[in-house]
């Protein structure tokens, strides 16, 4: 196996489709090579910091959480380049994720030869786009944009929240309803352990700048972060 392979990161909520890219990967080595796979954002992050990936393949739908939203701290925290491997047609969605710093696009439907020719082409600092999309985005940066006030305090918070796994916001919300119930109680709804709990209060506590339980049900309540996801 050549040290120069491009190590490829796969990222899909579906273990069959995950599967499929493995295999249809290993045709081609040594050019580049499958170095991870994960199934949800959280383990995507933790991975891309561990395995330091040329090329993140990101489904853009993860069990129906946007990946774009978490897109910039995937890049931030390891992965390279990004590539989005997507089955929608949604061009807003698509051009969202090209600004929030995708290198490309390529749809479920393609080929195993343009897959594996989009990720080259991606490592090699190129743009793979469609016709279509890329029009769009050229006909979005030329559109005339009228400045926009950004209040320094929203911009802070947005970010700190923007920092927070699936997981955090989670516990964040089983906190905020759980109304003063104890670590133990909230671990067991969490299905982890007391200490897992702790570790991921600490964490929480540091991206959000609140120091306790009870600066954390503040701003969960005022920032709509006190309810679970339906």
């Amino acid at each position: 196996m050549q040290d120069n392979a491009i190590r490829v990161m796969l990222v899909d909520d579906h273990k069959t489709m995950l599967w499929g890219l493995e295999k249809l990967l290993a045709g081609a080595q040594p050019a580049m090579r499958v170095v991870g796979s994960a199934g949800d954002i959280e383990a995507a992050l933790a991975m891309a910091a561990d395995k330091l990936p040329d090329v993140v393949l990101l489904d853009i739908d993860l069990g129906g959480v946007s990946s774009v939203d978490f897109l910039p701290a995937l890049l931030a925290g390891g992965a390279a380049r990004a590539l989005m491997f997507s089955g929608t047609r949604d061009q807003d969605e698509l051009c969202r994720a090209v600004r929030s710093g995708a290198r490309g696009v390529v749809g479920k439907d393609a080929s195993a030869e343009q897959l594996i020719a989009a990720i080259a082409k991606v490592h090699c600092g190129e743009m793979v786009l469609e016709p279509a999309l890329f029009e769009r985005m050229l006909g979005t940066m030329m559109r005339p944009v009228a400045p926009v006030v950004q209040d320094p305090q929203a911009a802070r918070v947005a970010a700190q929240i923007a920092q927070l796994t699936p997981k955090e916001r989670k516990i964040i919300a089983m906190m905020a309803e759980g109304n003063g119930a104890l670590n133990k109680t909230i671990a067991q709804r969490a299905f982890i352990s007391e200490q897992t709990l702790r570790n991921h209060l600490t964490t929480i506590y540091q991206k959000l700048d609140v120091a306790n339980r009870l600066e954390l049900y503040v701003f969960a309540g005022k920032h709509g972060l006190d309810k679970l996801p339906d």
